[in-house]
């Protein structure tokens, strides 16, 4: 049984494989819209009556943007590109991929608003009303995490998976959740037990993908650094190769990029609480399908976390703040704190723009199949080989 029905029915009681598929031109702007299953699995008008994330800056750290995209226009800040040591920032492309399908891809997940009159084509983000800060970078993730917390971001996307011995990887994320910055990143596209950062530092939300029954992913990797999970599968996102390219992608990446807009709601809900105590509504609202239940799996577990995100019960629900640390792993020894608001939120940079719960048991939606469409479709399978020195997007 998919989403949709079980939600109408109880609503009263994520390294690279991902397949992409692209579609050229806004003939089908429409057709993706309906096809956002992860939204009417959230029950999105409903939650936006409640947030949209307006006031928030969400920081996005890729390996490029197409910041001109028709759903996104007029979402994005002034950003920054930190240089990297190779021309092609260790991001491997097939032909016909773009560099920018992976970052404008994550990024319209967050914060798309549509496009033509009243944003009423196209696609939309869970977040629409938040602002991107975007930042180009492949081996200086560190630097870019920094420059985000001292730029005004409240929550961090890293939707990739990093070289476990990048300098300052761990540390840099400890400094933001120290400045009351969330960090959300993803497990990985692996399917195996394997850790990577920056998913596996503490303090960073680690993310593993779902698809539209309400199963976890057979890619999505399993262990301790799961927290929570979110829609991950056959996913309609935006296309980087030009301003009306839609397409749809698998990935652990998707699902971070779910939960980071989940934050980014709550953020302008509960602009007062920590990292952990953002995390801590995710958590007590988390939900799980009735056959997972049925285990009785000491939560969190290696494969489910604490369960999938129910945005509109985080939203709602009466759940007292609890301790500043959240129920998450923590950094030893560093007390989170609440956000900074005051000075640097949303001040422009010097630098020139880039060019780019329980009332809701199981995920579902419409069906959301390959998309085809008839004359132009262009498959492209990601490389699953992962640089040894740089960032690596997931899904």
């Amino acid at each position: 049984m998919r989403v949709t029905r079980t939600l109408r029915a109880t609503i009263g009681a994520a390294l690279t494989g991902a397949l992409f598929l692209a579609t050229g031109g806004s003939a089908v702007a429409d057709q993706n819209r309906d096809a956002q299953w992860p939204l009417t699995a959230f029950g999105a008008q409903d939650v936006w009556k409640k947030a949209t994330g307006k006031g928030v800056t969400v920081a996005v750290i890729e390996k490029a943007f197409r910041t001109t995209h028709q759903d996104l226009k007029g979402q994005f800040l002034p950003g920054k590109e930190f240089p990297n040591a190779t021309n092609d920032g260790g991001l491997y492309l097939k032909p016909g991929e773009d560099r920018r399908d992976h970052g404008t891809g994550m990024t319209g997940l967050i914060a798309a608003i549509g496009h033509g009159p009243g944003g009423s084509a196209g696609m939309k983000g869970l977040s629409p009303g938040v602002k991107v800060l975007p930042l180009t970078a492949d081996k200086a993730v560190p630097d870019a995490t920094r420059f985000a917390v001292d730029h005004g971001a409240d929550v961090i996307n890293m939707s990739f998976g990093a070289d476990p011995n990048t300098p300052d990887m761990c540390e840099s994320i400890h400094y933001a959740v120290e400045k009351g910055v969330v960090v959300v990143a993803a497990v990985g596209n692996e399917g195996t037990s394997e850790k990577h950062i920056p998913a596996a530092c503490p303090g960073a939300i680690g993310v593993g993908a779902v698809d539209e029954y309400g199963k976890v992913w057979d890619m999505s990797n399993y262990n301790s650094s799961v927290d929570l999970l979110a829609p991950g599968v056959d996913v309609p996102v935006l296309g980087g190769k030009s301003d009306s390219q839609y397409g749809t992608t698998d990935g652990t990446s998707v699902a971070t990029a779910y939960v980071t807009s989940a934050v980014a709601l709550l953020r302008e809900k509960f602009p007062d609480l920590t990292p952990g105590q953002i995390a801590n509504r995710l958590v007590k609202t988390a939900a799980l399908t009735p056959s997972v239940k049925k285990k009785h799996l000491k939560l969190p577990d290696d494969h489910y976390g604490y369960g999938y995100i129910v945005p509109e019960a985080a939203l709602n629900e009466d759940i007292p703040a609890g301790p500043a640390q959240g129920p998450l792993p923590m950094p030893k020894g560093k007390a989170p704190s609440t956000p900074v608001t005051a000075g640097v939120k949303n001040d422009p940079n010097p630098n020139p723009p880039m060019s780019l719960g329980d009332k809701l048991t199981i995920y579902g939606g419409i069906g959301v199949g390959v998309l085809v469409v008839a004359g132009f479709v262009v498959a492209v399978v990601v490389s699953r080989r992962r640089s040894k020195t740089a960032a690596q997007p997931w899904g």
